[in-house]
């Protein structure tokens, strides 16, 4: 397999926890690495902005993401459900991505969180988006929180799935 692609929906624990990823990746023999949503300021996507046209950072954002032949998210709970900037990416891809159907549809994607909750909440609300978009989820996630680290073998497993569906 190519490149796996860690997608890091928070500039704290789930930063982490993809720094973690990009460590077992590599020490299972796969080139890995960090795309930072919280490093540059995507403007929170709105209709007027819209119509304003795509920000620049967008086509970096989208490059990166249709480099690679995998998707590891590591996205904290917020609410029981996605967090904000994880969604805004995603609203600003479907209506300003080159090709919005093409980044998404058969692309491998495995799901992890570091939440301060259950977990559950956000890897359901990310299958779910994702398997909409028409992305193949990994069956298997990995969650982690202050008393449980994240597994390395669950992690090691999942990089296997992935380079089965790429």
């Amino acid at each position: 397999m190519g490149t796996v692609l860690v997608i890091a929906a928070s500039d704290g624990k789930n930063l982490v926890l993809a720094k973690k990823w990009v460590e077992v990746g590599t020490e299972s023999g796969y080139t890995m690495d960090i795309l930072e949503l919280c490093a540059d300021e995507l403007p929170l996507y709105t209709p007027r902005r819209d119509d304003e046209g795509s920000p620049v950072l967008l086509q970096v954002i989208e490059q990166r993401m249709a480099a690679a032949d995998a998707w590891v998210i590591c996205a904290p709970e917020y609410n029981g459900s996605i967090p904000p900037t994880l969604n805004n990416t995603i609203a600003w891809l479907s209506t300003k991505g080159e090709d919005f159907r093409g980044l998404f549809n058969g692309r491998p994607v495995g799901l992890s969180t570091h939440s301060g909750g259950g977990g559950q909440g956000v890897i359901a609300a990310m299958r779910m988006q994702f398997s909409y978009l028409g992305s193949n989820v990994v069956g298997r996630s990995v969650i982690s929180n202050k008393t449980k680290e994240a597994n390395p073998d669950a992690m090691r497993f999942i990089l296997e799935q992935l380079s089965k569906l790429s």
